[in-house]
């Protein structure tokens, strides 16, 4: 009688724990999804900033690849390019390159630039 009672109890826990899982599962895939579209819309705005700054005439965000090279065969920006994109990050938020190592790993890429973005953005 005892071994059933235990049977009971641990389904029991099992159904009433079942959904506070999902919950859980739920809640990280939400939070991915938040992390994703944020990702997005920081490289989409980017992009616009890149274009806008730089003054490139004709040029949508779209026809910019997230990892294409900024400088040399990707984009094709030098290094009076570089100095602006260090300005659009100071201006726009709130991120100075002091470091010319740093800066070129940082202008590597919009997906680079983004990941920086997000990883160090003053409030």
């Amino acid at each position: 009688m005892a071994a059933i009672q235990a049977k009971k109890f641990r389904i029991v826990v099992a159904i009433i724990a079942l959904p506070v899982i999902y919950v859980a599962e739920l809640q990280l895939i939400i939070l991915y999804l938040r992390i994703n579209y944020y990702m997005e819309d920081i490289k989409q705005t980017l992009k616009q900033q890149i274009i806008d700054s730089l003054n490139l005439q004709g040029m949508k965000p779209e026809e910019i690849d997230d990892n294409a090279p900024l400088f040399g065969e990707g984009l094709g920006l030098d290094s009076i390019d570089s100095l602006e994109l260090m300005v659009l990050l100071e201006r726009n938020y709130g991120i100075k390159i002091e470091d010319a190592r740093e800066g070129r790993k940082i202008l590597t890429s919009v997906q680079t630039m983004a990941d920086h973005i997000q990883q160090h953005k003053k409030a």
